[in-house]
């Protein structure tokens, strides 16, 4: 008989639905492994509690999270709540014996974010970050690329994401732009960004920032304006360890962008691209095509491409962003497991967000800083 593992899930908004529906699936698509049992569900009232655990399928509901990490039945945690809680909710669970899954990004606070990285350590558990877009076919197919050297020596890296959800400065003000959610777009947004460059390049060194806000308050929702506190666009530039330079572009207000995450790799001997709003298309360019011939070429993404053939025998239909959650389940699973994992630990989390708090520093001191300066 199949071995379960009970799962504890702590916010039912949109990503917590991505949890849910990720360990429902999980195991009907890599089929190895232990299999979920969706134990226990937490929310801010038993009766949203109770209403999400019916419609995900959880056997036990509760309005205190604590009760999720007291469970002697859940033996992983799913954190999905808003920023400035991840810190409490997954030390807890660790110190309970959990193994941890956090949404990104991991803290608000360094400080808080370094006690999750102790804790973590400390407790031999499992802890992983919510980076799906490093799981993506197309982008684990960029890694191998560059490992082959098709486009030789990296010199040069730009990434921008923007989406137009802040776009409208008459929509209603919302807890992102509370600066008790973190500084607005370079954590929100940027940390994305910075899972791709250290995945597939290596870490930042350092780093020159500007933060800016379009908007400076908003319609409040019991009437009267509030003060927006957060940044909603940020150009960053970086420098790599390992001698390559870039640029990242984030914005949360630019209009007709929905979920564009736009990666430009520039080589000696080529160029590879890949933009999340087409997730299943790489493009590569390389100069030891005839002159003649040089363009462009698009890589679709297909069961070449592991692990696509996990879920679709042909290329050509395309996988969605909820199917780069199953993946990153799949590979939580497999560090649990003491399995070499795709994954970005709280320990490897921890230098991305020693990284934005660089970027911070960077704008309001208005100068380059170096990644190690922070901590």
């Amino acid at each position: 008989m199949t071995q379960t593992i009970g799962i504890g899930l702590v916010g039912t908004g949109y990503m917590g639905k991505c949890h849910a529906l990720a360990w429902n699936s999980v195991k009907a698509v890599f089929g190895n492994g232990r299999r979920p049992r969706l134990v226990h569900l937490g929310e801010v009232t038993v009766e949203l509690a109770r209403q999400k655990a019916e419609e995900f399928g959880f056997e036990r509901a509760t309005g205190n999270w604590r009760d999720v990490v007291a469970d002697p039945e859940v033996d992983v945690v799913s954190i999905t709540t808003p920023n400035q809680f991840h810190a409490d909710m997954a030390i807890a669970a660790l110190e309970a014996g959990k193994h941890v899954w956090c949404e990104k990004p991991m803290a608000v606070a360094f400080a808080d974010a370094q006690r999750m990285a102790d804790a973590a350590r400390a407790s031999g558990k499992a802890a992983v970050l919510g980076y799906n877009y490093i799981q993506n076919p197309a982008v684990r197919h960029i890694d191998a690329l560059l490992r082959d050297g098709v486009i030789g020596p990296v010199n040069h890296v730009r990434v921008e994401m923007d989406e137009d959800f802040m776009a409208d400065p008459d929509a209603l003000f919302y807890w992102k732009s509370e600066a008790s959610s973190g500084y607005g777009a370079i954590d929100d947004f940027g940390v994305h960004p910075l899972s791709l460059i250290t995945t597939l390049l290596g870490p930042v060194e350092r780093v020159m920032a500007n933060m800016s806000k379009p908007y400076a308050d908003r319609p409040a929702r019991d009437g009267g304006r509030r003060s927006v506190e957060t940044y909603d666009i940020a150009s960053i530039l970086i420098e790599l360890q390992n001698g390559a330079s870039g640029l990242i572009a984030l914005s949360r207000t630019a209009w007709g962008r929905k979920g564009r995450i736009a990666v430009q790799i520039f080589g000696a001997k080529g160029t590879i691209t890949y933009d999340q709003e087409r997730l299943n298309e790489v493009q590569v360019y390389e100069t030891s095509d005839k002159p003649a011939e040089q363009g462009f070429r698009t890589i679709l993404t297909g069961p070449s491409h592991p692990p696509y053939d996990r879920f679709i025998p042909a290329a050509g239909h395309g996988l969605g962003f909820n199917d780069l959650k199953i993946i990153e389940a799949h590979e939580l699973l497999k560090a649990i497991a003491g399995q070499e994992a795709r994954v970005i630990d709280f320990a490897q989390g921890l230098e991305i967000e020693r990284t934005v708090h660089a970027m911070a520093q960077s704008h309001h001191e208005g100068r380059w800083v170096d990644v190690a300066e922070k901590g």
